[in-house]
């Protein structure tokens, strides 16, 4: 029996940086009356309040839920009346200067400068540098629209890799690649989650839209976990939808 059911964000729960839609929100709050829920994604603290911690109803059982921000090298619990950090693994401020100069030289070699951008396209998360190809606050029809097939990151993510041996490099969201220390993936956040919660990986289902070789949910899949692979929210509600069924 599975005892956590753990999820990406963007495109899994929500939309690229988005709320979660009122239909999420509810079917959260059906599962965690049967399970531990988590969930794990590249975005930092304040984008998991916006989009997670701040939607769910009231009945919603957060004493359940377990939030990992920046693919897991931070972790957030519900506990007091208030949401608390277990623990933040932080870079330090020569590895960030280094990764923030390999960013501007990769661009410029790869020639994938869009015309038109959105807020910052670099963002310190402390534990994690994540850029974002059209910016911060590009609109959502934009970001889709981009790099739909990963392509164009593919080959940043390559030159990065050349730049930066010693740090993990993945994709993320729509337009964005998360750099995060060696080693550090989703299948890292989760046994670190398995250690903290006391919940055997056996006992983990993880699901997520970017389940596939280069995808930042594979290593999941790669760990031996279960996995269930979606295409969008609506298709994760139907999923979640059974699960309860069967926990009920």
């Amino acid at each position: 029996m599975k005892q956590l059911v753990a999820f990406d964000l963007d495109n899994t729960l929500a939309a690229s940086k988005q709320p979660l839609e009122p239909f999420m929100s509810e079917a959260l709050a059906d599962l965690l009356g049967v399970a531990d829920v988590a969930v794990i994604s590249g975005g930092d603290w304040p984008q998991f309040q916006k989009q997670v911690a701040s939607r769910l109803p009231e009945r919603a059982d957060l004493a359940r839920l377990w939030l990992m921000p920046t693919t897991g090298t931070k972790l957030y619990t519900y506990r007091d009346g208030e949401w608390s950090a277990v623990y933040a693994e932080l870079f330090d401020e020569a590895t960030k200067q280094k990764i923030f100069t390999a960013f501007d030289e990769s661009l410029k070699a790869t020639g994938f400068v869009p015309e038109q951008t959105w807020g910052e396209r670099v963002e310190d998360r402390g534990s994690q540098i994540t850029f974002s190809a059209l910016g911060q606050q590009a609109p959502l029809d934009a970001k889709e629209h981009w790099d739909p097939d990963f392509a164009k990151r593919k080959v940043i993510q390559a030159d990065l890799k050349q730049r930066l041996p010693g740090l993990s490099i993945n994709m993320g969201g729509a337009t964005s690649i998360d750099i995060t220390r060696e080693g550090v993936d989703k299948a890292y956040g989760l046994r670190k989650l398995s250690e903290v919660s006391g919940f055997p990986l056996d006992g983990f289902l993880f699901m997520g839209d970017a389940i596939f070789p280069g995808g930042n949910d594979y290593p999941a899949k790669e760990m031996g976990l279960d996995t269930v692979k979606v295409r969008d929210p609506q298709d994760t509600a139907s999923v979640i939808a059974g699960i309860v069924a069967c926990l009920k």
